[in-house]
């Protein structure tokens, strides 16, 4: 009896705990004027004009639950009342590099926020497992738009840049929810990371992957899409962008990836731009292509 009762216990917790996935928890409005960023973006205390779009944007902190654990995350909404299109951001790095901070998503997201989306991104978990459990901070987050008054729940879509490209082709694989997606510099297939750079593998993904050495072949596949590409959903599209200078994300594996798409007949587009893995030099035409896709992807979608 009384290990009836401590699996009933167990189930309702469970129970609970799925409820409350996406909840947010603290949402804190952002006065960027008192932020570090303030002097990158300003002049005389002023916007800098290639920054004024940012004067009829909101930006929070807050933080939401998953799992049980309770995670960072940033919200970009527009000032003005309306229901929006939202669009996940995930963040590339891992662990404490290259963390979701207001430059990374201003750079990145804003001018597309500008044009009437929500967008919202996750820190992942502390514990990051580098497209382990960590997923489902993601996958969350189409729970937590439900609570945001200007987001439409029902439109939602996806961009990830370098390792965010990882988190967002496991997100194709497990969502139906992702109308349309696009990945800026992704890494498609884990095993030829490690052979381009081995620092990855016993500074990143040893130490972030469990049991990563006595479980190597099975954990690298799982997170390397060009493995499961007939897994992705059908529901979605991609938008694929590679910089041809780019040192971080082999550029061969991702053809070899597109080659895998057209075969299957996935709906994608793929384009290629002379530059480094940060577009450093082609800016203006990242975000042009972003706004492009995701207005008719995603905004003006039938």
């Amino acid at each position: 009896m009384k290990s009836i009762f401590c699996l009933l216990f167990v189930l309702l917790f469970v129970e609970l705990v799925i409820a409350q996935n996406g909840k947010i928890l603290d949402k804190q409005l952002v006065d960027l004027s008192k932020t570090e960023v303030w002097y990158r973006i300003s002049e005389n205390n002023i916007l800098k004009d290639e920054f004024a779009h940012l004067n009829n944007l909101d930006f929070f902190f807050i933080t939401y639950q998953s799992d049980s654990l309770v995670i960072n995350g940033i919200l970009i909404e527009p000032k003005s009342s309306g229901k929006y299109p939202v669009v996940i951001f995930n963040r590339g790095g891992n662990r404490d590099f290259a963390p979701l901070n207001l430059s990374t998503i201003i750079n990145y997201t804003s001018k597309l926020a500008g044009q009437g989306y929500v967008i919202i991104g996750s820190n992942y978990r502390e514990k990051d497992e580098f497209g382990g459990k960590e997923l489902n901070d993601v996958l969350n987050l189409t729970e937590t738009v439900r609570e945001i008054e200007k987001a439409d729940p029902n439109c939602i879509g996806m961009f990830g840049w370098s390792r965010g490209g990882v988190m967002t082709y496991l997100s194709l694989k497990e969502s139906d929810r992702i109308k349309t997606a696009i990945v800026g510099n992704g890494v498609t297939n884990l095993f030829q990371l490690i052979k381009d750079r081995p620092k990855m593998e016993t500074a990143v993904l040893a130490e972030c992957i469990p049991d990563y050495w006595k479980n190597k072949e099975l954990e690298l596949r799982k997170r390397s899409v060009i493995y499961w590409s007939e897994k992705l959903s059908k529901q979605s599209s991609l938008l694929i962008i590679s910089g041809k200078n780019d040192k971080r994300a082999n550029q061969n594996t991702t053809t070899k990836f597109v080659e895998k798409l057209s075969e299957l007949k996935y709906d994608y587009q793929y384009q290629e731009f002379i530059t480094d893995h940060f577009f450093s030099n082609k800016r203006n035409e990242l975000d042009q292509l972003v706004l492009s896709w995701f207005n008719k992807r995603l905004k003006n979608a039938d």
